[in-house]
């Protein structure tokens, strides 16, 4: 009754591999190959986890700092004179006050009267756009009340507000407003204070009173921990969220390596050793994707630096395929998520292309010059800017400068006879070059080049930008 068995399923009794020899009796793992292999099994899974968990420690982070300013629901910080360089966040830009809020469910469903002018959308707490709020939402930048619903929400739903039904408990509004026609911030930043208000439902009839905090001049960190505090990061959000808020597969990451809702995060001496090393795998990796991306679609132009942040779309997607470097690198560098912040939308809107290396493919380096020639009829509706970023961080460049940025708009901005214009990077102004941005000799740095209302030739890429060259 014997069957000649095919080459490739039986396992030789040794073999060697990078986890070392595997020894087997007949294809039993001795327990020296089942310790090595349930190691490498926590090992990989918590790499896995890591990079699925970015976005949601990076909320984590986020619900941290915004929460210092006071409670849920009822405070809102603004960047009522912009964002200083102080302010350590995620690639904010430096030409619009921020205003930023984070959202609890728990307790039902919340309103949220928006004001006029905004340009923003929610984000709940696995970092999932939600809807956008102001100009790209249903408002059209008329201002309006949201209706937020929880999860699950089986109660009657109220007629006047735009109505969006959440998939997890918490989440964060954040919105920009905009300087009026003489460049002046205040009158915005007022009617935000004047007409935000977020307050339950059930108290509509009377709405709390509102805390609004100008953080522009304060110290201020939103970017998550990178080492072992990420998991513990990361635990605060699956307790918080029930699983059916989540992935059931992401989650499953999540629980093999010892983090589940309504269980206790406890990691053995042996998992607290893998975890350790998995968050600095874990970490170097999201900066490989994010710094030396390989997929060559997400270039605007071939032998070019600059590339998109939405490889995929706002949801990282291809083909029905979840693009996982794309979604990891963008969620290690930037903050805030929306269709808008991709889309074609020609003469409005905005455009974001992204640099890590020069024009030879070499890291950016804070001690040398670098000159980037941007093209003359640059195509916008609006205004562009270029801002300096540290490796790091991923936020501002802190140097003697009040902001480490070039924009169109900028008073002493230097326009070429051709109508070019060329901005140098530097740890010294080179000569009387007006548009200037200072780098920190010893420190990396990146760039992202932004477009205010952007115009057809930047999207059918008949126009181009160029590439960041060292100046010898």
């Amino acid at each position: 009754m014997a069957t000649e068995i095919p080459p490739g399923i039986a396992m030789p009794d040794e073999v060697e591999t990078r986890l070392g020899t595997l020894k087997f009796f007949d294809g039993f793992p001795d327990e020296a190959t089942v310790d090595k292999l349930y190691d490498n099994l926590d090992f990989q899974r918590a790499v896995q986890a890591y990079l699925l968990a970015i976005p949601a420690v990076n909320q984590a982070a986020m619900r941290k700092a915004l929460l210092r300013w006071g409670p849920a629901n009822t405070t809102m910080p603004i960047w009522e004179e912009l964002v200083f360089p102080r302010t350590v966040g995620l690639t904010f830009n430096t030409s619009t006050p921020y205003a930023w809020m984070w959202i609890d469910l728990h307790d039902g469903p919340l309103v949220a009267e928006v004001p006029p002018g905004v340009l923003g959308a929610f984000n709940d707490h696995w970092y999932r756009w939600l809807l956008d709020v102001g100009v790209t939402g249903p408002d059209e930048g008329k201002g309006g009340k949201y209706l937020i619903l929880p999860p699950r929400y089986k109660g009657e739903v109220p007629e006047g507000y735009f109505v969006a039904r959440a998939q997890s408990y918490e989440m964060f509004l954040a919105f920009r407003t905009f300087p009026d026609e003489k460049g002046d911030l205040k009158p915005h930043v007022e009617l935000t204070k004047q007409r935000t208000r977020v307050y339950p439902l059930s108290q509509a009839a009377n709405p709390p009173p509102m805390k609004f905090v100008n953080i522009s001049p304060e110290p201020f960190v939103t970017v998550g921990p990178g080492d072992y505090q990420f998991w513990d990061l990361l635990n605060d959000v699956v307790q918080s969220e029930p699983p059916y808020t989540g992935d059931p597969v992401t989650l499953g990451f999540f629980a093999s390596i010892g983090i589940e809702h309504g269980k206790p995060f406890a990691p053995d001496e042996r998992m607290k050793q893998i975890l350790t090393e998995a968050a600095t795998v874990g970490d170097a990796t999201a900066r490989a994707l994010t710094y030396r991306m390989r997929d060559k679609e997400a270039f605007y132009h071939e032998s070019s630096a600059w590339r998109t942040a939405f490889l995929g779309g706002y949801n990282f997607e291809r083909n029905g395929i979840k693009l996982l470097d794309s979604s990891s690198q963008y969620y290690f560098y930037a903050t805030g998520v929306t269709p808008a912040m991709e889309a074609k939308m020609v003469g409005s809107g905005s455009q974001y292309a992204l640099a890590f290396v020069d024009s030879n493919g070499r890291p950016l380096d804070g001690s040398r010059t670098y000159r980037l020639h941007v093209p003359a009829n640059v195509p916008i509706n609006n205004f562009w800017s270029v801002i300096a970023y540290d490796n790091q961080t991923r936020s501002f460049l802190q140097t003697e400068q009040t902001w480490p940025s070039v924009t169109s708009k900028d008073k002493d901005f230097n326009v070429n006879g051709d109508g070019s214009v060329d901005v140098y990077f530097g740890p010294e102004r080179p000569g009387d070059a007006r548009n200037f941005i200072q780098t920190i000799a010893g420190k990396g740095w990146n760039a992202i080049f932004r477009l205010y209302g952007p115009l057809e030739p930047w999207f059918d890429k008949s126009w181009k930008l160029g590439e960041v060259e060292l100046v010898e």
